[in-house]
């Protein structure tokens, strides 16, 4: 819970992660390693920034959605329509949150050039392999 309600990644960005997409905090970890520029680490502050808002905000929202849930259930104020309607909400909630940790790996993309990215890979230990998806996908 504690890392819903701040933001956290929670593997949430695995896809991208593993294929060669940065994410923004272990951007910033890296960036003396990256060589990045002025420009390149306060745009990368931003996106972070802006990830962690909105995923901390969803974080909470998720965390009250499993609560209604459980709370129907505690209640005994339970039927297959509203089940139904509480388990949809909860995953919406997820889905949402999900697309903003990875739409920030395609944000820093964008961000990064090639030299950095292909670094960026190999210091976090993904090998060389799993960017030439990413490679090609970018250009």
């Amino acid at each position: 819970m504690a890392g819903l309600e701040a933001g956290r990644g929670l593997g949430y960005a695995k896809a991208a992660e593993l294929n060669g997409y940065p994410g923004p905090k272990h951007v910033l970890e890296l960036a003396d390693e990256l060589g990045l520029s002025e420009t390149q680490r306060a745009r990368t502050r931003e996106l972070f920034e802006t990830m962690q808002e909105r995923a901390s905000a969803l974080g909470r929202e998720l965390i009250a959605a499993e609560a209604a849930l459980d709370e129907a259930f505690a209640r005994g104020d339970i039927s297959p329509e509203r089940l139904a309607e509480l388990v949809a909400a909860s995953a919406r909630i997820e889905g949402d949150l999900r697309r903003v940790h990875l739409e920030a790996h395609l944000g820093q993309a964008a961000v990064l050039d090639e030299e950095q990215t292909e670094r960026y890979v190999r210091l976090r230990g993904y090998g060389s392999g799993s960017h030439e998806h990413h490679r090609r996908h970018r250009n």
